[in-house]
């Protein structure tokens, strides 16, 4: 990865604001053009260098760092470059720089070597140079893994590091180097898999910052345990000694804020490590002989264990060669830190920072003034008779005509969010669900020609999705659960949605009977069997009568995954007839035969079917469903609905392992994706944008202006409309006699950010209009997000 895109994705700051983070200002340090060779530039960074950033800087963000075996010097890594630094502080010297990210840099015991970790192959390796720098060699030969924090073995001849990989699903191990080349000795082997009860493991214990005692015998290293479940819960993580000689290893911490980034002491007698209380970080002293701790230094600051540590969960630090003192990064500075008492004082440095980059990924974006457009027709359900739609877009309801009408609003209230449209058996009324987390939600039934007022059907207000109406249209099937638990769920993202019962609701009078809790299962519909409702969840296709008996599981679908286990299907839906099947998977439709003959239910896996089965996409889709009683299938992608005649759709040969063996451009032939069959109708949906009105001056604060580093004191802001219109100091411009002034003296006013790299807790389906995690981000000044995630729509 080249170092552009790593200080991008790392967020480093310093004294002087340097310009990665991803908000819209453009704040410049000196720029200039880049016209000097990079030094260390090897074949594996093919990004081409335009410009040059230079600034000098007392402060870093995260710099692991070690001391000469004579004590007399620091070495250093800031911005993926290393310097070096007397022990009594100064001018930083470049020792390692150019465009590869460099990180981690640790001395060999006799001081002539360091380790470091690398992408300068193009991928994060580790490597060796001379204590000067000089005659750089690689060691791991990596493709896609993490090298985390090495060191060298006491007699100088082994690197330890850790490594995670897709092969552990992320988990390190500790692997040894020698220094002379190798493919490298694993020392501990990853943990198998967590199980879950839905969908795909999660990966083991992972092994990091590893440190080896100066007689040899023991390895102390953290060990950290798997997320449970929710993201900002910490990991469990505790010190393990591993025994060189045996390889027995024992447990010897048990500290309730965890234990991480273990330091022996030169004598072998004192373990400092990491660990958290009352959410800071500090460091904790152990006298190993006695057992005894004591509070080193708190807090220093934060550590990695909610994230991916990859350069470990703390920065790397070390001991003095007297063991008297500690050398630590923190606040930005370089510290000394006393062993006896936990004193410390600031190590002062100035480092001259040039850094050669790639061009300015700067592209100017205009605003959209115009009509907003519909980007996502949600689950869009076919009438009865095949020539209708129902659809839920811009969160309101609307029926189109598929051979040549247009989009047409169903209902005439202002309802808070309409969705999930079902269509009953005679066609003469669609249902669907409102949610607002205000005042919860309720099923309706409106009339298929628009004609007269929705209904509603249940009496009680709470969270519902998926209805559909059972064949002989007198009740809805849904699923149900309480506003409160919806509201206090985090997403439909993180899985299952707990408290979900599938209900059974009379269309007369409203009564609703509990026909089993969903425990993952979703979206219910019916096959030939009028009294047999089937749902779909990760343990399979399951059909139950409606009081909650009988419950058959008829197979299971799954798919390739990033991972060693197979991800479940998003969606599978049954035919009218039972003979075939729909399965969304990984974003993909595939068509496929029913399997039969009782035992134990078959697992479909798309890749490999045990039954005849067709893939209908190549770019994905969004929603899958079947239409004209089984005849034609339908899917939609973004705002476009596809329909496909199942009569048309004919299976794959099964593959020939002769395949294998044709040259590679017989494969790529085969490979492209036919033309596909399918037809594909646009729907427009559009509305007028919402905009502001009248003037308002912002008086009296401090404005951050995006011209350079400007920042103007009492200052006037003019807004007319939605436009800034003047900005200046106060008195310096007119203001029009209409506008309202309002007094914001004390406060400071800045652009809005925009986060380009957002994971939104966006609930799926059944929408949020008012999202407290965009609530939360506009009261700290995010007014624009972009969600890179591609797996969703």
């Amino acid at each position: 990865m080249n170092k552009l895109f790593k200080l991008l994705s790392c967020g480093i700051v310093f004294g002087l604001i340097f310009p990665v983070l991803p908000i819209g200002l453009r704040i410049h340090a000196q720029e200039n053009e880049a016209k000097t060779e990079v030094k260390n530039e090897k074949k594996g960074l093919p990004l081409k260098t335009e410009r040059k950033v230079e600034f000098t800087t007392d402060e870093g963000t995260w710099m692991s760092l070690d001391i000469s075996p004579d004590g007399k010097t620091l070495i250093f890594d800031l911005l993926g470059e290393f310097y070096t630094l007397p022990i009594s502080g100064g001018e930083a010297t470049p020792l390692m720089t150019g465009l590869p990210f460099d990180s981690q840099p640790k001395y060999s015991p006799d001081g002539k070597m360091i380790a470091f970790v690398s992408d300068r192959s193009g991928s994060n390796n580790l490597w060796i140079a001379k204590a000067d720098g000089t005659d750089a060699k690689q060691l791991s030969q990596e493709k896609q893994a993490e090298i985390i924090s090495p060191v060298w073995t006491a007699d100088g001849e082994y690197i330890l590091v850790s490594k995670s990989s897709p092969s552990t699903l992320g988990a390190a191990e500790l692997w040894m180097h020698h220094k002379l080349g190798g493919a490298g000795l694993r020392i501990t082997k990853g943990k198998p898999p967590v199980p879950t009860e839905d969908g795909p493991p999660r990966p083991g214990p992972g092994a990091f910052g590893a440190i080896p005692t100066n007689d040899g015998k023991f390895i102390y290293y953290a060990q950290q345990a798997p997320r449970s479940g929710a993201r900002i819960a910490v990991q469990e993580c505790q010190i393990i000694r591993r025994d060189m000689v045996t390889g027995e290893e024992v447990q010897i911490t048990f500290t309730a804020g965890n234990a991480f980034r273990p330091l022996i002491s030169p004598d072998g007698k004192t373990l400092i490590f990491g660990t958290r209380y009352e959410s800071k970080t500090g460091l904790r002293l152990r006298d190993l002989s006695s057992g005894e701790e004591r509070w080193l230094k708190y807090p220093i600051q934060r550590d990695e264990q909610e994230s991916r540590p990859t350069r470990d969960i703390l920065p790397g630090y070390v001991f003095t060669p007297d063991g008297k003192e500690i050398i630590i990064s923190y606040g930005g500075k370089i510290k000394r830190v006393s062993v006896a008492d936990g004193s410390a004082v600031d190590i002062p440095f100035s480092a001259k920072v040039s850094l050669d980059i790639g061009p300015s990924l700067y592209v100017p974006k205009k605003i959209d003034q115009g009509v907003v457009k519909a980007r996502l027709i949600q689950e869009p359900e076919v009438s009865p008779d095949g020539k209708r739609i129902a659809f839920s877009a811009l969160l309101a309801l609307y029926k189109l005509d598929l051979e040549n009408g247009k989009p047409q609003r169903l209902t005439k209230t202002e309802s808070p969010g309409e969705f999930q449209p079902s269509w009953s058996p005679d066609g003469n009324w669609i249902s669907y669900v409102t949610w607002s987390t205000k005042d919860g939600g309720n099923i309706w039934k409106v009339r298929a020609d628009g004609s007269g007022s929705p209904e509603k059907i249940t009496k009680t207000a709470a969270f519902y999705r998926d209805p559909v109406w059972t064949p002989d249209g007198k009740s809805i099937i849904a699923l149900r659960a309480s506003r409160s638990v919806r509201i206090n769920h985090p997403s439909d993202f993180l899985g299952p949605q707990p408290g979900l019962d599938i209900v059974k609701v009379s269309l007369n009078g409203g009564v609703t009977e509990v026909i089993l809790p969903a425990n993952g299962l979703a979206k219910p519909h019916f096959s030939s069997e009028t009294d047999r409702v089937y749902v779909y969840g990760n343990k399979g296709l399951i059909s139950v009568r409606f009081d909650g008996t009988d419950s058959r599981t008829h197979f299971r679908v799954v798919g390739k995954s990033r991972g060693p286990m197979p991800s479940p299907a998003d969606d599978v839906r049954i035919s009218p007839d039972g003979k075939h099947a729909l399965a969304l998977v990984l974003g993909q439709v595939y068509y496929f035969v029913v399997p039969r003959g009782g035992g134990d239910p078959a697992t479909i896996d798309v890749g490999k079917s045990p039954v005849p089965i067709k893939k209908l996409t190549n770019i994905g889709a969004d929603s899958i469903g079947w239409a004209d009683g089984g005849k034609t299938v339908a899917w939609t992608v973004g705002s476009s609905f596809f329909r496909q005649s199942a009569s048309r759709i004919v299976f794959e040969e099964p593959k020939k392992d002769e395949d294998d063996k044709k040259p590679e451009e017989d494969k790529a032939k085969k490979a492209e994706p036919e033309n596909s069959l399918a037809t594909e109708l646009n729907i427009t949906i559009e509305r007028p944008r919402h905009t502001p009105s009248g003037k308002i001056l912002l008086r009296g604060g401090r404005a951050i202006t995006i011209r350079g580093n400007e920042v103007i004191e009492n200052a006037d802001i003019l807004i007319e409309a939605n436009r800034i219109s003047a900005i200046g100091r106060r008195g310096s411009f007119p203001v029009p006699k209409d506008a309202e002034v309002i007094d914001v003296s004390g406060k400071t006013i800045m652009p809005g950010l925009v986060d380009i790299h957002a994971h939104w807790e966006v609930r799926h389906t059944v929408l949020d209009t008012e999202d407290y995690t965009f609530r939360a981000n506009l009261a700290y000044g995010v007014t624009t997000g972009r969600d890179p995630q591609t797996s969703t729509n």
